[in-house]
């Protein structure tokens, strides 16, 4: 009875291992090919419901609501994504063409009066050291500025490497778009004929999963602007305490950019410090750091509770996917790896799985 009980668990964990390695294959590799067909289908699926409203509504047939809709989607998503390229486009060409002069004007000035009176520190503690410090501090000055133009010479590169690939986008971006029309058409004969392939229970679990995902991406979406309005709260107060102008609108920009998973709320807050510190601006660089270590702690704490809470997950648990998920795919895996989580746990809870106690 021991030996069967071994094989069926060995049995299992194959069979778990292998289901996880050909997810974990689909998602790191094919995902990203198909995701223009992806991201299609789930515009379509989020459309439906505005499109049978109007259809209905207007008396309008379904095939020429959904191709309005779509038009009228792409069209204000455009329209704001041209928007902001414009001003981000606007914003990197300032910052690369004005940071060496910002650098020689500002920043290396600070450096030689720190060198300077470094050197005199050590003279008076000890003459034979100065010389030493100095050269040294000289070498490090000539260094940063060879680098400085690197920085900048490496950030056009890099604006020409992605120039360089959009034709490749915008073929993608067409496909995605192409994909939108016809799904969002022919959505319902598309969904019969995918539910028609599985058995009974098959479609139920299927269902379940598509209305459990539904809720879920609406909890999470609801879950980071709730931490968004927080940031800004904390920034707003913390800015405006500290004497930065404009601070609610900075305060704004800054929350908005910490929904990026690398950058972050650091992206912004750490090159203002080490700037202001350098111009000789001491109480505005520690005002900055200050107000950047307290909405960096109280996010942490806050996260994986508030996300955690919403998907009836342990924090620890939410925290833990949310950095797996980040290291293995990047921004998908930020979100995914979590409502993964989540959607095997109400499985369990349901009975429609059981994968453990």
């Amino acid at each position: 009875m021991d030996l069967e009980h071994r094989k069926r668990f060995l049995v299992n964990f194959f069979y778990l291992a292998a289901i996880s390695f050909l997810a974990f294959a689909g998602i790191r590799y094919a995902l990203p090919m198909a995701m223009p067909f992806v991201t299609a289908f789930v515009i379509s699926a989020a459309l439906q419901r505005p499109i049978r409203y109007v259809s209905g509504r207007f008396g309008i047939g379904k095939g020429p609501c959904a191709i309005l809709m779509v038009l009228a989607f792409y069209s204000t998503i455009g329209l704001l994504v041209a928007l902001l390229c414009v001003k981000l486009v606007a914003l990197g060409q300032q910052l690369v063409t004005g940071f060496p002069g910002l650098y020689a004007n500002q920043i290396e000035p600070a450096l030689f009066a720190f060198s300077a009176w470094l050197e005199g520190f050590f003279t008076r503690m000890d003459p034979s050291a100065a010389q030493t410090v100095n050269e040294v501090f000289s070498q490090a000055i000539q260094s940063l500025s060879s680098s400085v133009s690197a920085v900048s010479m490496s950030a056009i590169a890099a604006v020409s490497g992605w120039a360089s690939s959009l034709p490749g986008f915008f073929v993608k971006l067409l496909l995605m778009i192409i994909s939108t029309f016809f799904l969002a058409k022919d959505h319902d004969a598309l969904a019969g004929f995918v539910l028609r392939q599985f058995p009974e229970r098959g479609r139920a679990l299927l269902l379940h999963i598509r209305e459990y995902l539904v809720g879920t991406l609406l909890i999470c979406i609801r879950s980071y602007a709730l931490i968004m309005s927080i940031t800004f709260l904390e920034l707003s107060i913390g800015l405006t305490l500290i004497g930065v102008e404009h601070s609610i609108p900075t305060a704004l920009c800054i929350a908005l950019f910490d929904i990026l998973p690398v950058l972050g709320t650091g992206g912004i807050m750490i090159p203002w410090t080490v700037i202001s510190l350098l111009q000789g601006r001491y109480a505005l660089g520690v005002g900055l750091a200050v107000v950047y270590l307290a909405v960096t702690v109280i996010r942490n704490i806050l996260e994986p509770k508030i996300v955690g809470g919403q998907l009836g997950l342990h924090p620890v648990v939410t925290l833990a996917g949310m950095f797996i998920g980040a290291q293995l795919f990047g921004i998908i895996g930020l979100f995914g790896v979590p409502i993964t989580l989540s959607l095997l746990c109400n499985l369990n809870q349901s009975g429609d799985l059981r994968l453990f106690r």
